[in-house]
C-alpha cells in the first residue's frame, strides 16, 4: 500500500487563526481546494483566496445561532470514507459526497473562558460540539486524513507539507492523530471537571497536555518526568536544567513562602522538603544572614527563596554559598551579575499563578486525592488556655512557627525566637524525638533557647513535651489540642509560668 498521500482538498474550522494564513496561502499554491464555515471562510476570503462555503456541500445553512454547522453527512461522509474501500467510493458519488483529505479544526477555548469567571451560560456555549466531532472523525481515519488539532501545530505541518509538496506520510498522519486524540480526551476530560465540581462524585480524571523528560527522577536508576507549565510559573533566567528532586524543592519553597508573602522582608532556605532555615527582618539582607544561620551545614546544596527582590547586598552573601536554585519575585541589576557567576546555579523569578487546590498521590494500587491545607493559623483562631497570656513578641513568633510548622514533615516541632527559626525537628516517629532533636539542633548552633516558643503540627499526647521544653528555656507554646489529656499539659504550663495558645486545627503533613 502506498503511503504517502497527495491531498486534493481541506476542511478548515478554527477559533485561533494565528498562523493559519501560510497554511491557506500553500493550500491555494498547491491547488487545494478549501471548504469552510463562519468565522474561517470570512478571514479566507479577504485574503483574496477561493474558498467553499460548507453550506453550499451541505444545502443548509449554519443553524441554532452557529450551533450547528458541520453536523452533516456530506462533511463526515467525506472525512470517513475509507479509499481503499470501492463501496466507500461508491456511496461518495452516489450521494455526492466531496472527498476531505486534510482537516484543520481546533476547539473553543473552554478552560480559559471558565477560569475568566463569566456566566454559566458563556461558559456552556463553549463547549465545543461540531469540531470535536470532526476531530475524533479526522484522526480515526488517519489512513486517508491529515488532522490538525491545534494551533501549537500548524507550523509543524506547513514544513511537512512543503517538504511533500502536498504529499504526506502515513507515520505521520498517524503521529498527529495521537495529538487530535490528546486533545480531544482533555477538553472532555476539563468539561467533566467543571460539572463534577458541583456533584462532587468520587471520579478522578487527570489530563497535564505539556510535560518534559528529566534527566532522571528521585535517583540516577528511576526515569522522571514533569508534566505542567512550569514556564508560566518561573522565568528561568540563569543555571542548568532543574532536576527532579529540584523541582520538589522548589515545590516546597514556593508553598512555604507563600505563607510568608504579605510579611517583611523573608528570606527561607530548604532541604529535602524541608526548611533549614527561616527569618523574617526589616532587611532582605538580615533575612539572608539569619536564614543561614540557623543550619549553615545543611544549607550546603540547599534551595532558596526570598518574598522580596534580591538585591546586590543579599546576592554577595548567597555567592558565597553552594546553592542548587534561589527564588524571587526580581532580582536588581547588580546581584544578577553576581550570581550568574556560578554557571550551574539556578536563577527562577517566581510569577503570581494560582496554584492547585487538590493533591494527588499514588497509593497502593490506587490514588490518594485530598484538599490542600489553605489553612493558615492566624490570631483570631487562638484560644488561649493558660493563665499567662503570651507577650506580643511571643505571638508574633507562635503565629511564625506555626507558619513554618504547617510546611514540615510529621512528627515535627518548631522552635522559634524573634521570627527566626531556631531548629526543627523533622519527620519523627514520635513528638518527643522531633523536640529532642529539635533542641540538640539548636544548642548545636549555640541559641539561646531561653524566651523561645515551641509549635507542634499535632496534639501532645501526654505532658513530657511541654515539660522537656521548659526545662532548654521555652516559654511559650502553639499546637492544635485535641487530646484527651489535653488538660496534663495545660496545668504544666501554669505550674511554671508557660503560656500555651490552641489552634483546632491539625497541620500534618507525610
Amino acid at each position: 500500500m502506498n503511503t504517502l498521500k497527495k491531498a486534493s482538498s481541506a476542511l478548515i474550522s478554527v477559533f485561533h487563526k494565528d498562523g493559519l494564513e501560510p497554511i491557506v496561502r500553500k493550500f491555494q499554491e498547491l491547488g487545494i481546494t478549501i471548504y469552510s464555515t463562519g468565522g474561517t471562510e470570512k478571514f479566507i476570503r479577504e485574503l483574496g483566496i477561493d474558498v467553499v462555503p460548507v453550506e453550499e456541500v451541505t444545502s443548509y445553512p449554519s443553524i441554532l445561532g452557529g450551533r450547528v454547522k458541520t453536523l452533516h453527512p456530506k462533511v463526515f461522509g467525506g472525512i470517513l470514507n475509507r479509499q481503499d474501500d470501492a463501496g466507500d467510493l461508491a456511496q461518495l458519488e452516489e450521494f455526492e459526497i466531496p472527498q476531505i483529505d486534510i482537516v484543520i479544526v481546533d476547539l473553543y477555548p473552554f478552560e480559559k473562558t471558565v477560569a475568566s469567571g463569566v456566566s454559566e451560560q458563556e461558559i456552556i456555549e463553549k463547549i465545543d460540539i461540531g469540531g470535536i466531532s470532526l476531530i475524533r472523525a479526522a484522526a480515526k481515519n488517519y489512513k486517508d486524513v491529515f488532522c490538525v488539532s491545534a494551533m501549537e501545530d500548524y507550523a509543524e505541518f506547513l514544513i511537512l507539507l512543503t517538504q511533500g509538496n502536498g504529499r504526506t506520510g502515513i507515520a505521520d498522519r498517524r503521529r498527529f492523530a495521537a495529538k487530535a486524540f490528546n486533545v480531544s480526551s482533555h477538553y472532555d476530560m476539563a468539561i467533566f471537571n467543571y460539572f463534577n465540581k458541583e456533584h462532587g462524585e468520587a471520579i478522578l480524571k487527570i489530563s497535564e497536555t505539556k510535560g518534559q523528560v528529566l534527566r532522571y527522577g528521585e535517583n540516577p536508576h528511576q526515569k522522571g518526568f514533569f508534566f505542567g507549565e512550569f514556564e508560566a510559573m518561573f522565568t528561568k533566567l540563569h543555571g542548568k536544567a532543574l532536576s527532579y528532586n529540584n523541582l520538589l524543592d522548589v515545590d516546597a519553597a514556593v508553598n512555604l513562602m507563600n505563607e510568608f508573602k504579605k510579611d517583611d522582608p523573608t528570606f527561607a532556605i530548604l532541604k529535602h522538603n524541608n526548611a533549614c532555615g527561616l527569618a523574617t527582618r526589616k532587611t532582605l539582607h538580615q533575612a539572608y544572614v539569619d536564614a543561614l544561620a540557623g543550619d549553615p551545614v545543611s544549607a550546603f546544596g540547599g534551595i532558596l527563596i526570598s518574598n522580596v527582590e534580591i538585591d546586590k547586598a543579599t546576592a554577595s552573601e548567597i555567592h558565597d554559598l553552594f546553592c542548587e536554585v534561589v527564588i524571587a519575585p526580581s532580582y536588581a541589576a547588580d546581584a544578577l551579575d553576581i550570581l550568574m557567576a556560578k554557571k550551574n546555579r539556578i536563577l527562577l523569578v517566581q510569577h503570581a499563578v494560582a496554584l492547585p487546590d487538590t493533591l494527588i498521590r499514588t497509593c497502593l494500587n490506587g490514588v490518594l486525592v485530598q484538599d490542600k491545607d489553605n489553612k493558615t493559623d492566624t490570631i483570631e483562631d487562638l484560644q488561649l488556655v493558660t493563665k499567662r497570656k503570651p507577650t506580643q513578641n511571643e505571638l508574633d513568633d507562635l503565629l511564625f512557627a506555626s507558619k513554618l510548622c504547617k510546611h514540615t514533615k510529621s512528627n515535627t516541632i518548631v522552635l522559634a525566637k524573634n521570627r527566626q527559626l531556631y531548629a526543627s525537628g523533622t519527620g519523627q516517629t514520635s513528638r518527643v524525638d522531633a523536640l529532642n532533636q529539635a533542641i540538640h539542633k539548636a544548642k548545636s548552633f549555640n541559641f539561646d533557647l531561653e524566651g523561645a516558643v515551641m509549635a507542634s503540627d499535632a496534639f501532645f499526647p501526654f505532658p513530657d513535651c511541654v515539660e522537656i521544653a521548659h526545662e532548654s528555656g521555652i516559654t511559650s507554646v502553639i499546637q492544635p489540642g485535641g487530646s484527651i489529656k489535653d488538660q496534663l499539659s495545660i496545668d504544666y504550663c501554669d505550674e511554671n509560668d508557660m503560656a500555651m495558645v490552641m489552634t483546632g486545627t491539625r497541620h500534618f503533613k507525610h
